[in-house]
């Protein structure tokens, strides 16, 4: 199964692709917070947009999935295995930054004690050609986060694109043994040195032109410290908690669990759906939310997501893609919100 990015209902998402007709070509995409829209470049570059709503997450880790049945028989309810074998999938289109939040996600789902089969078996099945950026977005910060836009681990083949008008190049770069094999049946050149030049000119001159900062000396540090500081407060008289920045986010894994059962009582099921701190229902135990003021649930995710994700997997939990920015309702700015807080460091709520 083929997918890569394509134009649809005024978005640039991951679909299925059978030519390089279904690519988005001489489609660009405008960025900034609370802002998305599409646009016409006026030329023929089939990969001018930066990153849309839909990331890599949305089918290594799929938005439901069932994870066992339970099947009534004479002796009784027996367990159901649940027959998941994932298609083979190419993915084109990938940027630099989703190539870090799969790697985060790697961590989250194949290391350690307790891994995910359903995650692994996806992973071990998808065959990447990245795409690099030479034109950031408004939102995109992956310079700060040392994430892109230059993809420099993580794929079978990355490709970037340069050229002008109705004339576009592609030098390609090959990152394992089935990247190296795909490209000698593909065929090509080798670059020349100019060709080279003029790539690497057009990457340096997109880490130059970043959208947002983010400033990450001793953040964890810095945000565990001020989690009574009022900054809270004020974003939370604008954040609507929607979720939407969890949904688009590329590393967000937060999920809950649903057992269902048939009208007849013959079968039941289990099943996992992604789920968001931002939720007040996330936190419910005996007693009532933990985490019952919207405040709280944001100083959760930020805290998290730029701190204790350190602590549990090593590394950040941000990849700098600036979705949460672009698909906030109100254009709530992580890099913002992060900022203030710095430059307020020890205030508290009097």
């Amino acid at each position: 199964q083929t997918l890569g990015p394509v134009e649809r209902e005024g978005a640039i998402v991951y679909g299925p692709v059978t030519s390089t007709a279904d690519l988005p070509e001489g489609w660009g995409d405008h960025h900034d917070g609370g802002h998305y829209r599409l646009y016409r470049r006026g030329d023929k570059a089939l990969f001018g947009y930066v990153v849309g709503p839909k990331s890599p997450k949305n089918f290594l880790y799929p938005p439901q999935q069932t994870l066992f049945e339970l099947r009534r028989s004479a002796e009784g309810f027996a367990p159901q295995p649940v027959a998941e074998s994932p298609p083979p999938r190419a993915l084109i289109g990938v940027r630099a930054c989703e190539l870090a939040a799969i790697a985060v996600q790697d961590r989250v789902f194949l290391e350690g004690p307790y891994q995910d089969p359903g995650y692994r078996q996806r992973r071990e099945k998808l065959f990447v050609v990245a795409v690099n950026c030479t034109k950031p977005g408004g939102t995109c910060f992956c310079v700060s986060q040392d994430t892109g836009p230059r993809a420099s681990r993580g794929f079978d083949l990355a490709l970037t694109e340069f050229g002008s008008g109705d004339h576009w190049h592609y030098l390609v770069e090959t990152g394992s043994q089935r990247g190296a094999q795909v490209l000698a049946e593909a065929g090509g050149r080798p670059a020349t040195d100019q060709e080279i030049s003029t790539v690497e000119a057009s990457l340096q001159a997109a880490r130059e032109r970043m959208g947002r900062t983010l400033d990450n000396r001793g953040i964890k540090e810095l945000l565990y410290r001020n989690l009574e500081h009022p900054r809270w407060a004020e974003v939370a008289e604008r954040c609507l908690g929607c979720a939407n920045c969890t949904l688009v986010c590329p590393t967000c894994f937060c999920s809950t669990v649903s057992d269902t059962s048939d009208l007849t009582g013959q079968s039941t099921a289990r099943v996992r759906q992604w789920d968001s701190c931002f939720n007040r229902d996330f936190t419910y135990i005996v007693g009532g939310s933990v985490r019952r003021s919207t405040a709280a649930r944001y100083r959760q995710w930020l805290t998290h997501k730029l701190g204790s994700w350190h602590d549990q997997f090593g590394t950040s939990g941000c990849v700098g893609c600036g979705r949460c920015i672009t698909w906030c309702p109100v254009g709530i700015d992580i890099t913002e919100e992060a900022g203030v807080i710095r430059q307020r460091d020890g205030e508290v709520v009097s």
